[in-house]
C-alpha cells in the first residue's frame, strides 16, 4: 500500500476508491475494503481507501475530544494489512466541509483519479447530508464516475461498528470488543516511572504513558494481556484505574506486571493487546488482602494467556 498524502491525482493510477474516517478498521471496514478490491480487479483499476487524519468532528466542533480506537499511524498500518493499493490521507478543513457531495466527488476524480466510487449502505458525505445513494448516482453519472453501493456487514452475532466498539471497550468488555475488531484492542505507549510500590509487594509494574491523549483507554480493572517491547511478545496483567487501596496519587494509571520478566524498560516503547478483563477495580481493607488477590489474579490470568 502507498500512502498519498497532498499529491497529485497524476501520481496516482486510475482507482475505484471508498471514503471514510475508518476508525479502529474493524471486520465492517475490512468488508466494505475487500469490496472495494475486487471492484478494482474486476475493472482492471487500483484500489485505494480514502480518509482523514484528523476527526472531522474536531474541525466541525472544535471542543470536541474523541476517543479513538486508532491513532492515525495506526489507522494507516493496519490499512496496510487490507490489500488496498492506495491510503489517500485528505485534511479535513471547513472549506472541505462546505463542498456539496457533487462538488466532492468532482474533486475525487479530478484530484485523485477516482474513477469508481463504492459508498457504504449508510454512508453520507457533502454539506447536504440529506442527499443519499440515488443522488451519488446521479451526480456519478454527469461526472463520469461510477457509483457503486456495497453490502452491509451483517453477523448475527454482532453490531460492528467505531460506536459500538468504544462502547463495549468504555464497560472493559475488551473480548466482545475483539471480535468486532478482529485483532485484540492493543494501547502504544512508553514505559515510564511510577511509584514503585508493585517491587515492594512482590508484583513489580512497567506503567505505560500512552502516546495519544486522544486514544480510547479501556475501562478501569484488571485485565489480561499481552505485552510486546521491540519484536519480544510476553504475558502478564494489566491494573488500570487510581489505586485505591495504596492511596498513593489521583492520576489514572496503566500498570502491567508481565510474567517471568525482570528487565530495565523505562523510556522503552511497549505495546498493550487487550485479551480480558478479570475484575474491575476494587478497594482493599490491607495491603495483605490486596497482595492475596493479585496472587489470585496473577493464576487466573496465567491460565488464560497459556
Amino acid at each position: 500500500m502507498q500512502l498519498c498524502s497532498r499529491i497529485s491525482g497524476k501520481e496516482l493510477l486510475p482507482s475505484v476508491a471508498t471514503i471514510g474516517f475508518f476508525d479502529g478498521v474493524h471486520r465492517g471496514h475490512r468488508f466494505l475494503i475487500e469490496q472495494v478490491c475486487k471492484a478494482a480487479a474486476a475493472r482492471g483499476l487500483a484500489s485505494s481507501v480514502i480518509t482523514f487524519p484528523v476527526h472531522p468532528r474536531k474541525v466541525m466542533q472544535p471542543g470536541f475530544h474523541p476517543e479513538l480506537l486508532t491513532t492515525c499511524d495506526e489507522k494507516v498500518a493496519l490499512l496496510a494489512g487490507t490489500g488496498v493499493d492506495y491510503c489517500v490521507m485528505l485534511d479535513f478543513t471547513l472549506d472541505l466541509a462546505r463542498l456539496s457531495a457533487k462538488q466532492f466527488m468532482a474533486a475525487l476524480k479530478q484530484d485523485y483519479q477516482v474513477q469508481a466510487l463504492v459508498i457504504g449502505y449508510d454512508h453520507r458525505f457533502g454539506h447536504n447530508r440529506s442527499e443519499g445513494f440515488d443522488d451519488y448516482v446521479r451526480y456519478g453519472r454527469e461526472l463520469g464516475m461510477e457509483v457503486i453501493l456495497a453490502q452491509a456487514y451483517s453477523t448475527d452475532a454482532m453490531t460492528v461498528s467505531s460506536s459500538a466498539v468504544r462502547r463495549l471497550l468504555l464497560e472493559g468488555n475488551v473480548s466482545e470488543a475483539a471480535n468486532c475488531l478482529g485483532y485484540h484492542f492493543f494501547l502504544n505507549g512508553t514505559v515510564v516511572n511510577g511509584y514503585h510500590v508493585g517491587r515492594k509487594i512482590g508484583f513489580p509494574t512497567a506503567n505505560l504513558c500512552v502516546n495519544d491523549s486522544e486514544k480510547l483507554v479501556p475501562a478501569d480493572g484488571v485485565y489480561a494481556v499481552y505485552v510486546f517491547l521491540g519484536e519480544k511478545k510476553h504475558t502478564g496483567m494489566l491494573s488500570i484505574g487510581y489505586r485505591p487501596t495504596l492511596n498513593n496519587g489521583i492520576d489514572r494509571s496503566i500498570e502491567v506486571h508481565i510474567f517471568n520478566f525482570d528487565a530495565d524498560i523505562y523510556d522503552q516503547p511497549m505495546r498493550l493487546s487487550f485479551v480480558r478483563r478479570t475484575r474491575p477495580e476494587l478497594k482493599f481493607d490491607s495491603i495483605g488482602e490486596l497482595i492475596a488477590q493479585l496472587h489470585k489474579d496473577e493464576a487466573e490470568i496465567t491460565a488464560i494467556l497459556s
